[in-house]
């Protein structure tokens, strides 16, 4: 259900009246039954919420809830809080516990606060490193699907001065490989990957830059004689559109926003997070809890719906040998 005091709620209860959903899987919400009820009543949505407390019984139209009343406290929508930050993190745990019991197949996240959830008593900078935690999972990384065009970053939630002292030989080479070896497990195909540059024009020959000549094209070289289908580095300003028209399958960014501009500005509402490396499927939207929007019952619900479908296709094809 994702931050109780954002606009998380407000999306899944309009995610759930979508019924494309229900044609590709069995969707199931963990989060605050009181939480639902109140929002349905506010949208106008009015659906029959009948639930158990931490279980699956119990259902929201025909969706099983697994309500974990953890939410007894008054809080103030739109406002970081220990209680809701907390409860946000609980139903983290829920959905991999669920999971490892064998009664999910995948989840699919609504947005929450990284400084909420601190204040609740949790130490981790967002869902990708929690997740990595609860499934003692040492290797992984942030991924965004937007329709065609697929990107994988080098570094997540740092500043900027810390993202550039991350472009490294060492480090390159492990993340291509890795790229490698996931989107080749979810596309079931070699994936065709591109490398984006890190300065403006990828330097151009050095003029603008040292790191694509010390650090990346001796990655890129490095993975090649590993037999690895990768290419760069590209300017980054032109590389993401070739990759989205279908050049390359999955492009590999330097730093966050050189990932994100171009997926958000191709695809927002539509994009999905998809953590690569965790031994369960884990899709998120592509934005945050929306404070300024909570409680006014405008938040739009798209990429919600977007993570949920390919939580699902993503399970299936696990499943079998079907394309993406």
């Amino acid at each position: 259900m994702g931050d109780a005091a954002g606009i998380g709620p407000e999306i899944v209860l309009k995610a759930l009246a979508d019924r494309s959903i229900f044609e590709i899987c069995r969707p199931l919400v963990i989060g605050d039954a009181r939480v639902l009820r109140d929002n349905a009543e506010a949208l106008g949505l009015f659906p029959a919420l009948d639930v158990a407390a931490g279980d699956i019984h119990g259902s929201f139209g025909n969706v099983p809830v697994c309500d974990l009343a953890n939410i007894g406290l008054p809080f103030e929508i739109g406002k970081d809080g220990a209680v809701t930050g907390r409860a946000s993190a609980e139903y983290i745990e829920k959905a991999v516990e669920l999971w490892s019991r064998g009664k999910v197949d995948a989840i699919a996240t609504a947005p929450i606060s990284k400084a909420a959830i601190q204040l609740g008593g949790y130490d981790f900078p967002g869902h990708t490193e929690f997740l990595a935690f609860l499934t003692d999972t040492k290797r992984f990384a942030m991924s965004f699907f937007a329709d065609k065009l697929r990107v994988v970053l080098l570094s997540t939630h740092v500043s900027l001065r810390d993202a550039i002292g991350l472009v490294k030989r060492e480090k390159l080479v492990d993340l291509i490989g890795f790229t490698d070896l996931e989107i080749a497990g979810l596309l079931k195909k070699k994936p065709r990957i591109a490398v984006a540059g890190l300065n403006p024009h990828a330097s151009e020959g050095g003029m603008f830059g040292q790191e694509e000549g010390l650090e990346i094209t001796p990655a890129i070289d490095e993975c090649r004689k590993l037999g690895i289908d990768v290419h760069g580095p590209f300017p980054p300003d032109t590389i993401f559109l070739r990759a989205y028209r279908g050049e390359f399958d999955v492009v590999v960014a330097c730093y966050h926003d050189q990932a994100t501009i171009p997926v958000k500005c191709l695809s927002f509402g539509a994009s999905v997070n998809v953590t690569l490396g965790l031994p369960l499927i884990r899709t998120s939207v592509d934005h945050g809890t929306a404070y300024d929007i909570a409680g006014l019952g405008r938040a739009d619900e798209s990429s919600l719906v977007a993570a949920v479908k390919l939580a699902a296709t993503l399970a299936e094809i696990r499943k079998t040998d079907k394309l993406c």
